[in-house]
């Protein structure tokens, strides 16, 4: 993983988002790249007719000032990070939606991964179904990792993974092995067994198998009610990391029922690493 950008407005969502990257960062000696958008302020012609170009100059060399001057400040907050003095940060200042700027940015730099700030169970729920996160989550064609504004860094030893054992979830249970080697963490995958699932005792059977020499432990949990178990299972597992694919958007819809969002708060303040389908 060698670049990883970060989107921001410098607001204290961003900065806890930002955090996380570093470590992450140092873990992987990774590049940063952040990433400032905005967007043309709207003239009136009628009254500044001849001083639009001035104007918009004027704008832009403001943005340009104020991204140059809370990315030094950024950069002393990484260096109090032991190895974040070392870690190469760059800023990105362009104009447009934020989306359509990061996939080009993703694009042109061969960046490897997103990491953005939620704020709060509602930003979970935002993250998952729509604004900026949710459409990054579904867009972007790296994985996006969604940092909630109260989730403080702590060193990522467990990793929960979710599955329904597709083939496709075959695939991301080895990127998410291949992370945790480098970071030397656990992987715990959990297969809620639903009343109505048809996941048969040899298709568990060969997973098992197949991965009996990784540092992956399967719990296979029976209950109707997915989410909750999910719930449950990050916190008695102790989960620091939740990846997950990015199923329909239906799907994450169904995670934010007001019961859930309100345990979300409660217990589930950990980043949730979003892989794609493939």
């Amino acid at each position: 993983m060698k670049k990883i950008v970060v989107p921001t407005d410098f607001s204290s969502i961003a900065t806890n988002a930002f955090m996380h990257a570093v470590h992450y960062a140092v873990q992987f000696s990774s590049e940063i790249i952040l990433v400032h958008t905005y967007e043309t302020p709207v003239v009136d012609l009628q009254f500044y007719p001849e001083n639009l170009p001035l104007v918009l100059e004027t704008y832009q060399k403001e943005q340009t000032d104020f991204i140059t001057n809370e990315t030094h400040k950024w950069k002393q907050l990484a260096s109090e990070i032991e190895g974040g003095s070392t870690i190469k940060i760059k800023h990105i200042l362009k104009q447009g939606d934020l989306i359509t700027v990061l996939n080009d940015v993703v694009t042109q730099e061969y960046a490897d991964m997103v990491i953005m700030g939620t704020s709060g169970a509602e930003g979970w729920k935002e993250a998952l179904l729509g604004t900026n996160t949710g459409e990054a989550i579904t867009t972007l064609v790296v994985p996006v990792l969604s940092v909630p504004e109260n989730a403080v860094y702590t060193k990522v030893d467990t990793i929960g993974f979710t599955t329904r054992f597709r083939d496709k979830d075959k695939q991301a249970l080895y990127k998410t092995l291949e992370i945790a080697q480098k970071i030397d963490a656990h992987v715990k995958c959990l297969y809620v067994k639903t009343s109505k699932d048809d996941v048969s005792d040899a298709k568990i059977n060969e997973w098992e198998k197949e991965f009996s020499k990784e540092k992956v432990t399967f719990f296979i949990i029976p209950d109707d009610d997915v989410l909750s178990t999910i719930d449950d299972f990050v916190t008695d597992q102790e989960i620091d990391l939740l990846l997950m694919l990015t199923y329909k958007r239906s799907f994450f819809a169904s995670l934010f029922s007001n019961s859930f969002t309100e345990k979300v708060a409660n217990h589930m303040a950990i980043p949730i690493l979003a892989l794609h389908e493939e």
